[in-house]
C-alpha cells in the first residue's frame, strides 16, 4: 500500500493526503480518480470489502440458524429488531457525544466483535438451548449488518467532500459488493471442512481489520475543506438529537421517507420472494439454491455498475437521474410480476432492483449526506438508516400480513407496491431538487462552512 504524505496549501490547511507513489493505472480505468486520493480510496474500499465480507460469511449462518430456530415469521423478527434499534442508536449518539470518532467507530466494530465472539463460545461450548439462540443470532445479525454499514457511510461521508462523493462513491460501493461475493464463496468451500460456526472467527478477524481501516483513514483524511480543526472532535449534543435533527431539515426528512419508502418496497418484495419461492421449489435445498441464485445475479450486476458506471453517471447527469432509476425499476417490476409472477421473473426484478439501489441510489444518497453537518452525519444518518429502516421493515410487514390474510393474492399484492414505488420516485426527485437549490442556513459557530449541495447535484 502506497505511503502518505501530507500535502497543504499556502496558508498551511491540510489538503489532502497524498500518495508518495505513482497511482495504479488500473484503478483510473474504473473511477475518476485524482493522484492525492488513491490511497484514501483504495483503504475505504478494502474496509467496505471487509465489513460486507463479514456480514456474508454470517448471512448463511444465521438463514441456517432461522430454521432451527422456527424464525419464519418476518412480521415477528422485524418488530423483534425494530425494538433493539431503539436502544441501541440512543446509546451509540451518546458515544459519538462525547469522543471522537477515530475512537468511537472501533469502539462499536470491537463491541460487535465481542458479541460474536460469545455467540461461537455458546454454540461451540454448549448448555443452551439452539432454538434459542437462533433467535437471538438472527436479530443480532439483523441489527449488526444495518449498524455498521450506516456508521461506515457516516465515515464517508465526513471525509469526502460532495464533489468526491459523485466520482468515488460508486467504486467504495463496490468494496461491499466484492466482499458480498467472497464471503459466500468461502462459506461454500469451508463451512464442511472447518464447521461453519467456526467461520464467526472469520468475521471477527475481519471486523478488526475494518477496525483498522477507520485508523489510518483517520489519520490521512482526504479532506479538502477547511475543517481539519474540528474533524476529529466530538459531535457533542444529546442522545435523541439524531431523531430532533430528522425534523429540523428538509433534506433529512426526505432522506428518512426515501428510506421508508425503500425498506416498505423492499419488505413486501421480500415476502413475495418468499410465496413464488416455495411454491417453485420444494426442500430447504432447492430454496436455499434458489435464494442463492438471486443473490448472486443481484450483486454481479451490482459490481458491474458500480464498478463503470455509477461515478460517471453521478459526475454527468446529476443525483435526480441516478436516484430516480430505483423506484422505477421497483414501479415496472412489480407490474411486470403481477402479470407474470414466475421465478424467471422474480430473478430479473430483484437483479435489476438490487444492482440500481446498490449502486446507483444508495451511493447518490450518500453524496447528499457529505453537505450536512457532523452531527446530524453521525446521529440523525444513523437513526434513519437502523430506527426509520427497521420501523418501515415492521410496519410494512404487518400490513402485508394483513393484506395477505384478506385474500390478496401475489398479483394484487405485487400491485399494491407501485403506490409506494410512486411516492419513492417523487421523494427522491424532490431531493434532487432541493440539492440543486439549498435553503440558505447559518452554520453553527463549532463547525466551519460545509461544501453547499449543489456540488452534489450538478
Amino acid at each position: 500500500m502506497p505511503r502518505f504524505m501530507a500535502a497543504r496549501s499556502e496558508g498551511g490547511q491540510a489538503l489532502a493526503s497524498v500518495p508518495e507513489t505513482a497511482p495504479a493505472p488500473m484503478l483510473k480505468k474504473f473511477v475518476n480518480v485524482k493522484d492525492e486520493e488513491v490511497g484514501s480510496v483504495l483503504l475505504s474500499f478494502i474496509y467496505f470489502f471487509t465489513l460486507m465480507c463479514g456480514y456474508a460469511i454470517l448471512k448463511p449462518l444465521r438463514d441456517e440458524m432461522a430454521t432451527a430456530g422456527g424464525v419464519k415469521n418476518v412480521a415477528w423478527v422485524f418488530t423483534a429488531t425494530f425494538g433493539v434499534m431503539l436502544v441501541a442508536v440512543p446509546a451509540f449518539s451518546a458515544l459519538v457525544s462525547r469522543w471522537p470518532r477515530q475512537r468511537v467507530i472501533p469502539l462499536v466494530y470491537r463491541f460487535f466483535l465481542v458479541n460474536l465472539l460469545g455467540f461461537f463460545v455458546v454454540l461451540t461450548v454448549g448448555g443452551v438451548a439452539r432454538e434459542q439462540v437462533a433467535r437471538v443470532f438472527f436479530v443480532w445479525v439483523s441489527v449488526y449488518n444495518l449498524f455498521v454499514v450506516s456508521i461506515f457511510w457516516s465515515f464517508m461521508a465526513d471525509l469526502f467532500v460532495s464533489e468526491q462523493g459523485r466520482r468515488l462513491f460508486g467504486f467504495i460501493a463496490a468494496g461491499g459488493t466484492v466482499g458480498m461475493l467472497v464471503g459466500p464463496f468461502l462459506v461454500k468451500h469451508l463451512a464442511e471442512p472447518l464447521g461453519a460456526t467456526n467461520l464467526m472467527l472469520l468475521t471477527a478477524v475481519l471486523l478488526e481489520v475494518s477496525a483498522q481501516c477507520v485508523r489510518r483513514l483517520s489519520h490521512r483524511g482526504v479532506i479538502v475543506r477547511p475543517r481539519e480543526a474540528a474533524a476529529e472532535a466530538p459531535v457533542g449534543g444529546g442522545i435523541f438529537d439524531g431523531f430532533r435533527l430528522l425534523f429540523s431539515s428538509p433534506l433529512l426528512l426526505g432522506l428518512g421517507l426515501q428510506i421508508l419508502l425503500y425498506a416498505a418496497t423492499s419488505t413486501f418484495l421480500y415476502n413475495q420472494q418468499a410465496h413464488i419461492v416455495a411454491s417453485v421449489a420444494s426442500g430447504t435445498d432447492a430454496r436455499t439454491a434458489a435464494f442463492a441464485n438471486i443473490d448472486f445475479w443481484v450483486q454481479a450486476l451490482t459490481l458491474v455498475l458500480q464498478m463503470v458506471v455509477a461515478g460517471r453517471l453521478m459526475a454527468r447527469f446529476g443525483l435526480g437521474l441516478v436516484m430516480a432509476v430505483a423506484p422505477l425499476v421497483t414501479a415496472i417490476g412489480s407490474l411486470w410480476l403481477a402479470v407474470v409472477p414466475s421465478m424467471l421473473v422474480l430473478i430479473a426484478f430483484k437483479s435489476l432492483r438490487g444492482a440500481t439501489h446498490y449502486s446507483l441510489e444508495r451511493p447518490a444518497r450518500e453524496v447528499l449526506f457529505t453537505s450536512v453537518d457532523r452531527e446530524a452525519k453521525y446521529k440523525s444518518k444513523g437513526f434513519i438508516d437502523t430506527v426509520v429502516y427497521r420501523g418501515s421493515d415492521s410496519v410494512s410487514s404487518w400490513l402485508y400480513t394483513g393484506l395477505d390474510k384478506l385474500g390478496m393474492g401475489t398479483s394484487a399484492l405485487s400491485l399494491a407496491t407501485i403506490p409506494l414505488a410512486g411516492l419513492w420516485l417523487a421523494v427522491s426527485l424532490w431531493l434532487a431538487r432541493l440539492a440543486r437549490h439549498p435553503r440558505p442556513a447559518a452554520a453553527p459557530a463549532a463547525t466551519p462552512a460545509l461544501a453547499s449541495p449543489v456540488d452534489a447535484a450538478r
